[in-house]
């Protein structure tokens, strides 16, 4: 076991990627946002609920004050990078997790390439996180006979950052 890179079960693939914009409010501004994440991704959002009640923001349980979308298969890369390409295809290596999660912010949804602004919609942020996994994953995922996957089975910070620069070309900056 030597060679761990010729074995098909250690390939790391990009398992999901989740774009979110929180706005911490609902009503019309939450729908333009719905609309500009539809016009980005290709999907339509699903809304996002709070967790708990705030007075100070005006915030009410169970309200929406967010949206989302999941992107997975072909629909991840082309949209990965496009928004890498507005992040100039570099990112801290404070954007890494222990376990081969990768998440980053763009400040405003038109230094997308592709992305006209349209004054009727406004400009949005959005956060954006990226599932690195192996095949095999799902054991810990599914119904039936769940199961446990182990510490040499997950994806680590390293792996994390060399899948990033050899595949999609991406420059991680380290430390500060």
């Amino acid at each position: 076991m030597s060679d761990k890179q010729e074995n098909p079960m250690r390939k790391i693939k990009i398992g999901k990627v989740v774009v979110n914009i929180g706005l911490g409010e609902g009503g019309e501004k939450l729908e333009k946002a719905m609309k500009v994440l539809e016009e980005l991704t290709g999907q339509k959002p699903c809304p996002t609920k709070a967790k708990r009640t705030i007075r100070d923001f005006g915030i009410r349980k169970g309200e929406n004050i967010g949206c989302k979308v999941t992107l997975r298969g072909k629909k991840i890369e082309d949209f990965l990078r496009r928004v890498l390409e507005a992040r100039k295809n570099t990112l801290p290596e404070s954007c890494f997790d222990d376990y081969g999660n990768v998440s980053f912010g763009i400040h405003e949804h038109i230094s997308i390439p592709g992305t006209k602004y349209d004054p009727s919609l406004g400009i949005f942020g959005m956060n954006v996180c990226v599932v690195l996994e192996r095949p095999g994953y799902r054991v810990a995922l599914r119904k039936y006979k769940k199961s446990e996957i182990g510490k040499k089975h997950r994806v680590s910070k390293e792996e994390a950052i060399s899948y990033f620069t050899e595949k999609l070309n991406v420059n991680v900056v380290r430390g500060r």
